[in-house]
Formats: structure tokens, sequence, C-alpha cells
């Protein structure tokens, strides 16, 4: 349920569905509480009056009980439950005509979910591996032909399938096996991509088993490996898990494993360690779903070219040594027994292919699942990470490219960085006028970091209050204690130690804000430079997809505001989470599909920035807040203009 809530004396209203904790409610309406401690309640910074309405909870020894009978409640421990009027204290209406110049109901973009029923609508849900329940007839004197004969007919008469093959292995066991069920078994067919390809024939299993058909799908991430079970009759996910990939041990990112796999046995032990985490992940979610090994007839897996090429035992070499060339961009599809899979004899491995040695299967899935292949606009999709890729195009044309933005995406490269855990500061605002902030973090816990999507907001909202310039650097003449100069290095703290878990002040450094922009830089003009090639401009996109671990989580005006995203209305914004996941799934469910995934990777031009001359221009330019051409942000022009008059 929606519930409405107004802010006085502000008299701005936000929208939030049941359960939402008010200190969230008051951050997406741009309304600035004073809250230091995340949101667990022990700054007691936060209190707020509950003039009409009610809320769950609220109530700390910070509030007295005469207080508690006026209606203050700690806005962090709050949670909405019905319409509500909340009036800010006294203590926070500092110049209120200054603290509402950028007040307003903040974005984050919407979630694309991958609908199943619109498969079964166009006749696409037709998984690439289906299990079929025969009833044949019994071998007699009369009736005397050969086993595999008598299964092949029968596909063909009463099921009208054609241009069945089957290997050797399974010839072995079929005698057996129909005896065992009487002459009524199950076979598990592979469809090929091509329509004029052979159908194989992979398993054949006594009685009827044809209900208990079920997938996998697996994304192979650079520091996840995340994995689904999938029901191929209902197209649910049944269970999921994910887990660190084992390779980080052996280095943070790609060239530093690339490196690792060319020493003596280090390709070995690479693709030792990410086939345990697949092994771990597919006995958790069996378990989890009550699916037995041998019901898994397929398991999808994406990943970047470098993850895949280790996956599948293939030296990577090459990959970072120029002309940057990857072993191969397809694969066919192998029993996932070749690759140390522990799953049956006869389950089926499919491989995303890529486009080159860094846009990998992982971007392609992205792609499939974001549907961008089938419309008309012209669409941005950024997945945004270490290694951030990006695609722009439409259902005629694509082109692509990779960016090395660095890992401060992912809390790396900053002093208190951190991946979006608990304790991590998640969002972030600050007064205007005392330059006091405003802080959530994961989980509502005490601050011991900082992640990716709240490096984002700190840095816009440092800009727009004027903290920092367009450069990064402090405003060393605020009359403020938060901004001082530790080390010789100039900081702001966010957090002081008796508010936080690891008992030391949390701040961001002009050196973290200087690796933020190099990482959104990177990005951005990434994007400008595939759009020069093609003779466009940033102006032109009409849609922009994020994929990766804070699309969702990311507040879109910050994005702007520090010039990662191009300045466009949020609601074109779609966040489409683990894209190379879905696109696993996708790939699962329907065979229709995977006939597209070729085409796809056929119309996708690359484009290697490091000899794309006006890539370094653009970045150059980029490395500015928001950017040197600020009249391609002209409604961050003008709130900047605005505050600093």
């Amino acid at each position: 349920m929606t519930n409405s809530v107004k802010f006085l004396p502000y008299n701005t209203s936000v929208k939030v569905d049941d359960n939402t904790s008010l200190i969230r409610a008051a951050m997406d309406a741009g309304v600035h509480i004073n809250a230091s401690c995340g949101g667990n309640g022990t700054c007691g910074k936060c209190r707020v009056m509950i003039d009409k309405g009610n809320v769950e909870g609220g109530i700390s020894e910070h509030i007295s009980k005469e207080d508690l009978e006026k209606g203050y409640r700690l806005a962090c421990l709050s949670e909405v439950i019905c319409d509500l009027v909340v009036r800010i204290p006294i203590e926070s209406e500092i110049d209120t005509s200054r603290l509402n110049a950028n007040a307003g109901s903040r974005h984050t973009a919407k979630v694309m979910y991958s609908n199943i029923d619109e498969l079964r609508q166009d006749g696409l849900f037709i998984p690439p591996v289906e299990k079929i329940y025969l009833e044949l007839d019994p071998a007699t004197a009369e009736n005397n032909q050969a086993d595999t004969t008598r299964i092949i007919q029968h596909l063909r008469m009463k099921h009208d399938e054609h241009r069945l093959t089957m290997d050797l292995n399974l010839i072995r066991k079929i005698p057996d096996i129909i005896r065992q069920g009487d002459f009524k078994v199950t076979a598990t067919i592979v469809r090929p991509v091509r329509k004029d390809g052979k159908n194989e024939i992979v398993n054949i299993e006594p009685f009827d088993t044809s209900a208990r058909n079920f997938a996998i799908a697996m994304d192979i991430g650079t520091t996840t490996v995340y994995g689904q079970a999938l029901d191929l009759h209902t197209g649910e996910v049944l269970s999921e898990h994910g887990e660190f990939n084992s390779q980080i041990s052996y280095g943070e990112d790609v060239i530093s494993r690339i490196i690792f796999a060319e020493k003596d046995g280090g390709l070995e032990i690479l693709h030792q360690k990410v086939t345990e985490n697949i092994n771990a992940i597919i006995e958790k979610i069996l378990k989890k779903a009550k699916i037995g090994r041998h019901e898994v007839t397929t398991i999808t897996l994406a990943g970047n070219s470098t993850m895949t090429q280790l996956l599948l035992k293939i030296n990577p070499s090459y990959i970072r040594r120029d002309p940057y060339v990857p072993a191969s961009i397809m694969y066919p599809p192998f029993h996932a027994k070749q690759i140390d899979i522990d799953l049956a004899d006869h389950t089926i491995a499919l491989i995303y292919p890529g486009v080159s040695s860094y846009v990998g299967g992982d971007i392609i899935a992205g792609v499939m699942a974001s549907g961008m292949y089938r419309t008309s606009e012209l669409t941005l999709y950024m997945d945004i990470g270490t290694n951030a890729e990006i695609v722009i195009g439409h259902k005629d044309w694509m082109v692509c490219t990779a960016a090395s933005a660095g890992p401060a995406f992912e809390g790396g490269g900053v002093k208190f960085g951190m991946r979006a855990t608990k304790g991590a500061i998640e969002d972030f605002a600050i007064n205007p006028v005392t330059f006091e902030p405003m802080i959530i973090t994961v989980g509502n816990k005490k601050a011991k970091g900082i992640c990716g999507s709240g490096m984002i907001t700190l840095a816009a909202k440092l800009l727009e209050a004027g903290v920092i310039d367009s450069r990064g650097k402090f405003n060393q003449a605020l009359d403020t204690e938060r901004i001082r100069k530790t080390d010789d290095i100039w900081e702001y703290v966010i957090v002081y130690k008796e508010n936080t878990q690891i008992e030391r002040d949390i701040t961001i450094t002009e050196p973290d804000l200087d690796n933020l922009i190099r990482a959104k830089g990177a990005m951005y003009s990434a994007a400008l430079t595939l759009l020069e090639e093609i003779g466009l401009k940033i102006n032109d996109i009409e849609k922009i997809i994020l994929a990766g671990g804070f699309g969702s989580y990311v507040e879109l005006e910050s994005a702007i505001t520090i010039g990662l995203l191009p300045e466009m209305d949020p609601e074109k914004v779609t966040y489409l989470g683990n894209g190379s996941l879905l696109g696993c799934k996708i790939n699962s469910l329907t065979n229709a599909l995977r006939r597209d995934v070729a085409n796809v990777v056929n119309m996708m031009t690359n484009f290697e920035l490091a000899s794309t001359p006006s890539y370094m221009d653009h970045y150059m330019g980029s490395l500015f807040l928001p950017h040197t051409e600020l009249n391609d942000f002209p409604k961050v022009k003008a709130r900047l203009e605005k505050l600093n008059k």
C-alpha cells in the first residue's frame, strides 16, 4: 500500500510504500533531517513531530515521556503505516528557503522485470531442452524393430519430432531403461539454435518424468557467482544463491587473473576455483528447491570474455595483448560434465557468446534480457562496474565498447570504500547552511564505510552545497569543522567515530573524489565516443538501461549531477539488475530467443577505445563535475547557478 507523507514547514510531500522508514521518506522528499548514525537510533538527532497520522516505532531513550506525548519520534526508527503529516523541529528550520532550493522527490531507476506470460502469449516459451513422455509399443516377435528405432519412430509419428540423433553412450543404456519402464519412458531432447539443425536425444528415463524438467541459470561475475534454479514448465525461479568468486584470491580484476593464468598451473587453478563456486551454488539451490541433479536438463552460463575462457579452461593470454583477441566469441552446446560441473551426464551447458575481448557474454545476455534489440528507441545500455561496458543502438544496429572505470563504483580506491553490505553509507544529504550530514546505511546499522551508490550521492550533494568545486576540491573557506586537513589531505567528515563501527572518523577525501571523477569520466566519455563515431550526440539518446550491482539504488539526479549519466527524464531510465543472470534465465526458457542471440552478436560493432583517437579528448573533458560542457547539463547548470548566488 502507498502512503502520502507531508513534511512541514516545507509543504513537501512524497509517496512511499508501507513500512518505509520515515528518514528514508524524508531523504526521498529532499527534506533534511540531522542524522549521523546511519539510521539505527543511537545519535538521537533525527527528532520529528507527528502532526497527523501514526507511525510504527520511533520510540527511544533519546525522547522523554513528555515529548512522546507531544508526538515526537525518531525518524530513523519510525515506519510509515498510513498517510502522515510530519513536522521538522525548529532546530532543522535554518533558512528554510535555501533548504528547499533543491527540494523535490528523488528518483531511482524503474526496475525492469522479465514477463514469462508475454513469452507464452507470443508463442516463444519453448525451452531449448524438452522432456516428452512416450508410451511405446512393446517389442514382440511381430514387432521386433531396434529399440532406438522404436523411440525415434514414435517421436516422429506421435509428436512430429524430426532430425533426431543420439550418441553412443545413450544407446548403451537404452535396452535396459525401456524394459525397466515397461516401454513407458521419457525422452529428453535438446533443440538446436538453427531451425535446420539436429534435435539430439540426450537421455531416456523409465516411466513419466516429463513434469520434472529443470534448468539452472548462472552468472559468472568477476566478483560474484550467482545461480538460479528454474522450472521449465512454469518459468518460475524456485531458488537462488550467490557467492563471492573464489578467483578473487588470485587477482581482483581480469588482467591480474590473466597474468596468474599464464603461470605454471595457473589456468587449472582458476578453472577449479570457479567450478567449485558453481558446484557449491548448484548444491544449495537444488537442495532448497528439492530437485535431483539428474532432473536438471540444462545450465546456461554467462560471463565476461576472461571469465568465460577461464571457466572453459581456455588460455586467456591474448585477451590482454594487442590486438586483444579472444579465443572464440561463439561456443557450441556441450555436456556440463566436460567442464567439471557436477550435474548429470546428459545435462547440456549453453554458454553465452561475446563480441570482443572486453565485451563478453554477460553483456550480450543483458542486451537480450533488456529487449533493446527489438525496439526502435535509441537506447544506452550501461553495465556499471570496474570494467564498464556500454552498448548503444536499437533493432537495426548496435555499437559497443568497454571502459576501464576502476574500482571506485565497487568501493575500491576509496579510503573508506566498501561493498554494499550492512553498515555501508548508501544515501546522503547535507544541510546547505550548517553543512551537517544526513546519512542512511545499509541495514540501518552504524556506519563502517561508503558503498558505490553512496559515493555518487555524496559527490553530488557536496557539489550542490558548494562544499566541493567542479574539480572535486574542498572549499576551505566554509565555516564548518567537518572540512579539515589530515596528513596533508583535505577531507570532509561524514560520521564522527563515536557513531561508527570502526572507532574512526569516516571521511571522504580529495583523492577519493578524484578516483570517482575518473571512474564516471571513463563511462561517460566512452558513451560520447561511441556516439561521435556513428555521427550522433548525447541528446539523441531516448532511453537508458542500467545494469550492475547498484543501478536501482543510485539516485538518478545525483548520477546526472556528477556527469555519470546524460541529463534525461528519470522516467526514461530503467534498471535491469543482474542483466547477465536475467539473460541466462530467458535463454533457458525460450529457444526462439536463443536464435536471436547470434543475430545480435553479428549486428554489434565493437570499438576499442585505446585505438579510437577521440576517446582521450572526451575523457579529459569528463574529468569535471559534471563536465566541461555544462550546456549538455542545462538543469544541473541552472541548479548550481541558483544555489551559488
